[in-house]
């Protein structure tokens, strides 16, 4: 007896499913990134965002988003780089670190990448050894490199105070 054909039986199709991982790559100094798309809680455009005194370079400030008073971290700045005035193409990707939210500042979201596992690899001992131990994978996109960055460590403040220290250039 043949099973019959419905949403739930082809099995092909859910195997296909569980190898796949998406990741929102977005685009900082002319390199491409991405955040596990289960980090992220939404992409805004944020129109206004209050400057805090006495508060580290890469923090812009903070932003009432929907009620909630969430830090603005820009990752240019935290990377390194000089900010740039805010574009169209600026945008901010709000993440849940823990029980925190915050919002970070991005040059530009390029696209949802949806993977096969196969095609993600870990990042060199020789990348995370210096305290680069944000970097949790590399993602192999057409002929180019995506790196991915582990949120619940980007974001921790014992590497938000280090991170400033190391030099990103890869």
């Amino acid at each position: 007896m043949n099973a019959p054909n419905g949403p739930n039986t082809d099995l092909s199709q859910q195997v296909r499913r569980t190898d796949m991982e998406q990741f929102v790559e977005f685009e900082v100094h002319g390199q491409r990134y991405a955040f596990p798309i289960g980090k992220i809680r939404e992409i805004v455009m944020l129109q206004n965002v209050t400057p805090t005194p006495q508060v580290a370079a890469y923090v812009d400030g903070v932003s009432n988003l929907r009620g909630s008073i969430i830090p603005i971290l820009n990752l240019r700045v935290l990377f390194g780089f000089d900010a740039k005035p805010v574009d169209d193409e600026t945008r901010t990707i709000v993440v849940n670190v823990g029980d925190k939210t915050m919002g970070c500042t991005v040059d530009a979201v390029n696209q949802v990448l949806r993977v096969e596992k196969d095609s993600i690899g870990p990042a060199p001992e020789t990348i995370t050894a210096d305290g680069r131990n944000y970097i949790s994978n590399f993602v192999k996109v057409d002929d180019r490199l995506v790196i991915v960055l582990d949120v619940d460590q980007l974001l921790s403040i014992e590497n938000l105070e280090h991170i400033k220290d190391v030099d990103l250039t890869l």
